[in-house]
C-alpha cells in the first residue's frame, strides 16, 4: 500500500483529517461502520453539482436534454472508474481478500466508488472549491474521451419519439 501522503500529493489536497481519507478507502468489508458508503453517497452528489454547473457553462444554450446526456456520460460508472485507474485509487483500497478484484465488473465498481468516496471526503474536510478542482482536473479534463461513447439504442428511442 502507498503512502497516504503520496495520494495527497497525487490528489492535490492535503486532509486535515486523515480519517476521512482513511475512511473513503475502506470496503465495507473490511470494516461495517467505517467505510466509504457514505461517502459514496455524498461524492456522488457534489459530482453532480460541479460537473452539472461546468456543463452549463459550456453550453449556454444546451438545453435540459443536452446537459442530461453529456452529465450521464461523464458520471457513469465505467468513466468514473476509468479516472479512479488513472489515480491507482485501488492501491490504497483496504478490503478483504473474500472480495475477488480479478472480477472485471467488482474492479470497476470499487474503482468508482474510491473516487467517488474522497471526493465526498474531500468535501467535508475542506468543502466545494477542492472537490470542484480534482473534478476539473480529472474527470472534466477528459470529458472529450467521456463523450466519445455513443448510446446508439438511447439515440434510436430519441429518434423514434420525436
Amino acid at each position: 500500500m502507498k503512502s497516504f501522503k503520496a495520494l495527497s500529493k497525487l490528489l492535490g489536497y492535503e486532509f486535515k483529517n486523515e480519517l476521512l481519507l482513511r475512511q473513503s478507502l475502506t470496503h465495507s468489508s473490511y470494516s461495517k461502520f467505517e467505510n466509504y458508503e457514505r461517502l459514496e453517497f455524498l461524492g456522488d452528489t457534489v459530482i453532480d453539482i460541479i460537473i452539472s454547473r461546468e456543463l452549463m457553462r459550456e453550453f449556454p444554450e444546451g438545453d435540459e436534454g443536452l446537459l442530461t446526456q453529456r452529465r450521464a456520460a461523464l458520471v457513469r460508472k465505467s468513466f468514473l472508474a476509468k479516472i479512479s485507474k488513472m489515480l491507482d485509487l485501488i492501491d490504497y483500497i483496504k478490503i478483504e481478500a473474500s472480495v475477488n478484484m480479478k472480477i472485471e465488473k467488482i474492479a470497476e465498481k470499487q474503482q468508482a466508488n474510491l473516487y467517488e468516496a474522497i471526493i465526498g471526503a474531500i468535501y467535508l474536510d475542506g468543502g466545494i472549491e477542492p472537490c470542484r478542482n480534482l473534478i476539473l482536473d480529472t474527470v472534466w479534463a477528459h470529458r472529450a474521451e467521456a463523450w466519445k461513447t455513443t448510446n446508439y439504442k438511447g439515440k434510436l428511442i430519441e429518434y423514434c419519439h420525436i
